[in-house]
């Protein structure tokens, strides 16, 4: 594992149709907020929100870790840096019409996570925010979704009616993990037999580390809280051979 900073000094085909599914980020959060005030008229030190206290096994921001404190081949996606695992075979999803890439999916067996990484505001929290988009986006298709306790703290899990690749009726069902940093949102939805019981079974848990052990470099440019915040392919390696 790669060494920490101190804080405030300062992520084959698709097994499945089901695998395929992905949550909409929410696209209509101000991109701008003003500093909150205490009750004497004082800008608030809102340096909590910027470290969100469910991050403290990761995943990280590239000013909390060291990554030069071990020897660690890990793969660069510009604004998110993965460390691989044994056998990880990885998916780099394309915009069709940018060719931006928007999201990674790893596959483990019949498991899978999707990474993405949105942009956030500076000083305020937007995971319950997001909770309640994805709760009502659910509803909207005939689905059942709650928010429970999780491995990475509030959890959000969803039960969605599809048809499968023959048309038969089936239900997509996926565990959704949160975690925001400075001015940015981190995404993994586990899709699969891991997604299944309230336990998670051993590839679960490898997703789960995998997910954990994501390192985001956010620019500096300004964006719309809740926009993809995307990737660029590492130098040498093309899709096809993700």
């Amino acid at each position: 594992m790669f060494g920490r900073k101190k804080r405030n000094d300062d992520v084959e085909e698709v097994i499945d149709e089901q695998l395929e599914t992905t949550e909409e980020a929410p696209d209509d959060l101000d991109a701008t907020e003003p500093p909150e005030k205490d009750e004497h008229g004082e800008e608030k030190d809102t340096s909590a929100y910027r470290i969100n206290l469910d991050r403290e096994d990761g995943p990280f921001d590239i000013d909390e870790v060291d990554l030069d404190a071990d020897d660690v081949e890990r793969i660069d996606f510009g604004s998110l840096i993965v460390t691989p695992f044994e056998n990880m075979q990885m998916q780099i999803q394309l915009d069709q019409t940018t060719g931006a890439v928007q999201s990674l999916l790893v596959v483990q067996g019949n498991s899978a996570i999707e990474v993405a990484l949105f942009a956030a505001p500076a000083s305020t929290l937007m995971i319950d925010e997001v909770h309640e988009e994805m709760v009502r986006g659910t509803a909207s298709q005939g689905g059942e979704a709650n928010v429970g306790p999780g491995p990475m703290g509030a959890e959000l899990r969803r039960i969605v009616p599809m048809k499968g690749p023959d048309g038969e009726d089936g239900y997509h069902v996926s565990r959704t993990w949160l975690a925001q940093g400075p001015r940015w949102l981190l995404r993994g939805v586990l899709m699969g037999e891991s997604a299944l019981g309230d336990k998670l079974d051993s590839t679960g848990q490898l997703l789960l580390e995998f997910f954990c052990n994501l390192v985001v470099r956010r620019d500096d440019s300004p964006r719309v809280p809740g926009d993809v915040i995307p990737l660029k392919v590492p130098d040498g390696l093309r899709p096809e051979e993700s």
